[in-house]
């Protein structure tokens, strides 16, 4: 077989390396181990290596996988049939520290050389036993859990798996630990602890839990001051830390008085870990319900009243009433409580009070109710107007009185009572005039304290009528006046009639004008001869009002006096044109309405009232505002008419106007003209004046004229004069001002020229100095760092070596020269060993030198 790189003929090993060769011939593998050199036969085949042997330093250990079989000495036992070593298949071995080993065919290493495992101390290793062995004197089972402690060193076994790292917990002085059992087990303190129990290790220190201990919480503690208490329930039957047996379902309080600090046992629910502190003031109570006893039991539907100044925990059960502390009732001069029995009781004055009964606690004093008692409400004495007053209804008998203009506090059995109106009167009552219309917005209502009397303030020249619906009788009140409804009252709503022509229940009022007023209707009528007319009247009415009760009524006994009033005339009126022709009417329309209003007496003349016995309502005048006519034909026919005569008189009026227009004209011409001619002689007489005067002022001009302009000649020349002289002494000090300030600029740039110059100098002189200095301190420090003796060995170095390299050469003298270049013998010496000549010196060496030269020996 060739040689290759994989195949080599001649296999070398080390002392540490080893190699694998398969015999072909008989399928075998074995192990080459060195040192070794080994001849492969053309048969052998190297499949493995060379490798270097495995090598597990001290506290270390590796796994290797498939081990082979040994003997009792520690030999590789071989099949003799093939000589084929023998291996445990499935198997692992863990190798400690030892010599190199090599791994035979089929062993493998999962995990190499691996350090072992130190388990600090206050730790432990929790194991697991895969098979059953023997560990030392102990026997394992399989499934066997147990834990390797610390301060060690753990050696793995392959019957053993590490399953965990457990650490130790440290107690803190007044926590614990609350630990669980996996299963049946002793724990540290020799108690025999059921599989799931739970229990605290509240002992101080570093605490390591068992294999088969679970660590669930740290259990902080809970701090009790004197504002703080603990709820506690027991979750079943077990002795507290205070040596107390608890039922399951107990429950407690824990305060300061019991400890300071509390580890809730894991036989403990809390319910409340931060109970408050219940604190009353002087001024305040409350009411604890399912309060305990005494002796420490508990009373379900027990109510106790405790007032301040004091602070307690409620214990468990117990409640305030509502939830909330009360104040103490602190009652002024006018105020008042309201109260009510619920339970059998005598009071603080020894009255016997009975479940139902009802009375009151007047201030000043300062009052709280015992548990017996229920307060009802509390209130104050209302003060009153003379003009104000309250509703008041007694609660046993139903009835309801009005107290007017005083101050006055509820007894027991009164309470207030709210009167009810309708919306309309609602409105109407916060109306100023106490009428609305139907087609108007109100105003939004304010909402009326419904305790209080119902007033109204009549408007002047008004009447207001309310009527009891318990005696059944009527009252007028007469404005401006002040009506104020009793219990049982309300007051005449009266609906009438508005609008033109006339609507019913447009206005809604309560209270009656009493006139003098107008109203106004549109009536159409109809004449003999078939002309339909809408005539527009206006009647003027007032109230005859009477002194007594029954005429003051009277006004009210028509509710819509208007609309009524307003049919009555206008069916009068109609009947009344109804007999008289269109042109007749035209011209007396003012008779027959009238006539058909008022009536005739027996004389045959027109009255001047209409009476209305019903409601004493009186009409004084009827205003005919306009007359139409319905039809068209007839409307344009009266409008031409009216408009043809008014045309005429127009015209007439005109003419008049025109001729006394042009009279007057004439009369205002001819003094016109007359004035004309006195103007024109005066402008004449004035134009005369005139022309004087101007002579006279052209004269007084030129002369004036001339004497001005010589003198403005004069002054502008010396003016003139004076500034060129001015501008002259300006030019001279502008030029000396000009050479003094270019002086001075090279004055300074000379100055300054010289100063740059001489600090550049200075610079130069200052770096040249520096530099000189740095230059003598560096050979200095190099002279001082390389030493007297290696500058002198460097100097010899050179002529020493290449006397040496001839002495090696065996040469005694030679000359090698081109017969042009001085004679350098140490570069020649150079050359002759193949040295490249320093540049610039010596000849260079003569090809084949070495060979064909001639050297003297």
């Amino acid at each position: 077989m060739a040689n290759s790189e994989n195949h080599p003929a001649i296999i070398r090993l080390n002392p540490t390396q080893y190699a694998h060769i398969l015999d072909n011939n008989t399928n075998v593998t074995r192990v080459l181990i060195g040192p070794l050199t080994h001849a492969r036969q053309d048969h052998e085949t190297k499949v493995f290596g060379p490798a270097e042997m495995v090598l597990v330093p001290p506290r270390q250990y590796c796994v290797v996988k498939n081990p082979v079989v040994r003997d009792g000495e520690g030999k590789v036992k071989v099949d003799p049939n093939n000589l084929q070593v023998k291996l445990q298949y499935g198997e692992e071995e863990i190798r400690l520290e030892g010599p190199p080993f090599p791994l035979y065919p089929g062993e493998q290493m999962p995990v190499g050389p691996t350090p072992l495992r130190v388990v600090p101390p206050q730790s432990a290793l929790r194991l697991l036993a895969l098979r059953d062995h023997t560990d030392g004197s102990e026997k394992r089972v399989a499934g066997d859990e147990w834990q390797f402690k610390g301060p060690a060193t753990y050696v793995p076994r392959v019957e053993v798996k590490v399953v965990d790292t457990v650490h130790a917990t440290v107690v803190q002085p007044g926590r614990a630990l609350r630990l669980q059992a996996r299963q049946a087990l002793e724990d540290s303190d020799g108690k025999v602890r059921k599989a799931g129990e739970e229990w605290l290790m509240n002992k101080a220190g570093a605490y390591l839990p068992g294999v088969f201990e679970v660590v669930l919480e740290t259990v902080e503690p809970l701090t009790l001051t004197d504002k703080r208490a603990i709820h506690l329930r027991a979750l079943r039957t077990f002795e507290d830390e205070f040596g107390k047996q608890r039922r399951a379902g107990e429950e407690w309080l824990l305060t300061m008085e019991d400890c300071e600090t509390h580890i809730p046992d894991v036989n403990e629910e809390i319910i409340n870990p931060e109970l408050p502190l219940i604190v009353l003031t002087r001024k305040q109570y409350c009411v604890v319900l399912n309060a305990w006893d005494e002796t420490g039991k508990q009373m379900m539907g027990r109510k106790e009243l405790r007032r301040g100044e004091r602070s307690f925990f409620l214990k468990p059960g117990e409640e305030l009433e509502n939830g909330v502390i009360k104040d103490v009732a602190v009652l002024g001069d006018d105020e008042a409580l309201l109260l009510k029995a619920v339970e059998p009781f005598s009071d603080a004055e020894g009255v016997e009070r009975t479940p139902g009964d009802r009375w009151n606690i007047i201030g000043p004093c300062e009052y709280v109710p015992p548990v017996e008692v229920e307060v009802l409400k509390r209130y104050s004495s209302v003060p009153l107007d003379e003009n104000e007053g309250i509703y008041v209804r007694n609660i046993k008998t139903g009835k309801v009185d009005t107290v007017i203009g005083q101050t006055y506090l509820l007894k027991p059995d009164e309470e207030l009572w709210e009167k009810v109106l309708p919306d309309t009167v609602e409105r109407l009552i916060q109306d100023p005039h106490g009428t609305i219309l139907r087609d108007v917005g109100t105003k939004a209502m304010v909402k009326r304290d419904k305790t209080r009397v119902v007033t109204f303030r009549a408007p002047h020249n008004t009447a207001v009528q309310v009527y009891d619906y318990k005696e059944k009788s009527s009252r007028v009140t007469w404005g401006p006046g002040l009506v104020m409804l009793g219990p049982d009252e309300q007051f005449t709503l009266l609906s009438l009639s508005g609008g033109t022509p006339k609507e019913a229940n447009v206005i809604k009022c309560i209270c009656l004008r009493l006139g003098p007023d107008f109203m106004t209707d549109v009536v159409v009528v109809e004449t003999s001869d078939h002309a339909r007319l809408s005539i527009q009247l206006s009647y003027n009415w007032h109230f005859a009002v009477e002194s007594n009760a029954e005429g003051a009524s009277k006004i009210f006994q028509v509710p819509d006096f208007v609309g009524d009033t307003c049919k009555s005339m206008a069916s009068r009126v109609r009947g009344a044109v109804a007999g008289a022709t269109f042109d007749d009417f035209h011209k007396h329309s003012t008779t027959i309405i009238h006539a058909a209003v008022f009536g005739k007496d027996a004389s045959g003349a027109i009255n001047k009232t209409r009476n209305f016995s019903e409601n004493n309502l009186v009409i004084t005048n009827v205003d005919i505002q306009s007359v139409e006519p319905v039809d068209q034909r007839t409307r344009d026919a009266l409008s031409y008419s009216v408009q043809q005569a008014i045309e005429i008189t127009t015209k007439s009026q005109e003419a008049n106007a025109r001729h006394e227009a042009e009279r007057q004209a004439q009369e205002a011409q001819g003094r016109l003209e007359r004035q004309r001619l006195k103007d024109e002689v005066e402008a004449e007489k004035a134009r005369q004046s005139l022309l004087e005067l101007q002579a006279e002022s052209s004269a007084v001009q030129s002369m004036g004229h001339a004497k001005a302009e010589a003198r403005a000649r004069a002054e502008a020349t010396q003016i003139e004069k004076e500034a060129e002289l001015k501008q002259a002494e300006l030019r001279v000090e502008a030029k000396k001002i000009q050479d003094q300030w270019d002086l001075q600029q090279v004055r300074d740039r000379q100055a300054a020229e010289i100063a740059h110059q001489k600090a550049v100098n200075d610079m130069q002189v200052q770096m040249a100095k520096e530099m000189a200095q740095i230059e003598t301190d560096r050979f200095k420090n190099q002279v001082d760092a390389i030493g007297a003796e290696t500058i002198k060995s460097m100097a010899q170095a050179g002529p020493e070596l290449q006397a040496k390299l001839l002495q090696g050469l065996g040469l005694k003298s030679v000359l090698i020269t081109d017969g042009s270049s001085p004679v350098n013998l140490f570069n020649t010496a150079n050359g002759l060993i193949g040295a490249q000549p320093a540049q610039g010196g010596g000849a260079p060496a003569l090809p084949g030198a070495a060979e064909g030269a001639g050297f003297g020996m």
